[in-house]
């Protein structure tokens, strides 16, 4: 509730003052990863589903809707993102830590739960992880158009507090490798278990959209309200792109999008207009 009351600030007034009070996010440094202890009624397990990608996508939105449905659990106060799996890069994951991954997802019996944190895609080490502590999970994934995303993410980044170094830079630009990403994950996850979705065609056709999402998930059709709020819609920021520029991210991520279509036949790479820039061989 407080996060929520302070959306309007910005970021930096909004993370000074929830520090001050001991409040981190998951991905921020004093963050305690112990799970709240089970409330009665309440059985932990694996996720059932975890959202690993993309941000800047409308994940936040889609998990809100998601979660919207009588038959998903989740509880107040716990975060959609847990960002749990991410410390692992160079750190021992045993049965104790995949113990405490399971405690993050309580549910009532008879619904799922799940998560939905955008950087796992481009972590390449979490999914052998996820395999290993929830190998039944079901996988979601939303990309958007990645020159728009780019630019979207690292305004985002930049309004957080990241510095404006070419780290911070070059993290934005690989995040937008979608194809690249995903064959890491179906190594490690059957097809039949990762949904990929269109950002641009859920903005769209939401209803559409959000019934492959609930049908992917074993749920019954249901339709809630608000299908078009936005949650988390970015204010813009001091990064926009000369037109070169523009040119040549679209030249960098050609060949990856038209990678992702093979692997998604779904996938309708005229939503991506971005991406037609500067180039007669589309």
């Amino acid at each position: 509730m407080v996060r929520r009351a302070l959306r309007r600030l910005p970021a930096p007034v909004r993370s000074t003052l929830l520090h001050a009070r001991g409040d981190y996010a998951p991905w921020e440094d004093g963050f305690d990863f112990l799970p709240p202890p089970p409330v009665p009624g309440e059985q932990p397990g694996p996720p059932d589903f975890v959202g690993i990608g993309v941000q800047k996508a409308g994940t936040s939105w889609w998990f809100e809707l998601i979660v919207d449905h009588p038959g998903v659990y989740h509880r107040p106060g716990i975060p959609k993102e847990r960002h749990y799996l991410s410390r692992f890069v160079t750190g021992a994951f045993g049965p104790a830590e995949a113990a405490v991954y399971r405690d993050w997802f309580p549910r009532l019996a008879g619904t799922i739960t799940g998560e939905w944190t955008p950087d796992y895609l481009g972590q390449p080490w979490v999914t052998p992880l996820l395999a290993g502590v929830a190998p039944d999970a079901r996988l979601l994934v939303l990309v958007r158009d990645p020159v728009e995303r780019f630019v979207s993410g690292l305004n985002f980044r930049l309004r957080m507090g990241a510095p404006a170094t070419s780290a911070t830079v070059s993290d934005a630009v690989r995040r937008g490798f979608y194809a690249r990403h995903l064959q890491q994950v179906l190594g490690c996850f059957p097809a039949g278990q990762v949904l990929v979705q269109q950002y641009e065609r859920c903005r769209v056709d939401p209803a559409t959209e959000l019934a492959r999402t609930y049908a992917f998930l074993g749920l019954d059709r249901f339709e809630p309200g608000g299908l078009r709020r936005l949650v988390n819609v970015g204010g813009g920021g001091p990064v926009s792109l000369d037109p070169g520029a523009a040119d040549r991210l679209a030249d960098l991520y050609r060949a990856d999008a038209l990678e992702l279509a093979r692997l998604v036949p779904s996938l309708d790479l005229d939503l991506w207009p971005s991406l037609h820039r500067g180039s007669d061989r589309w």
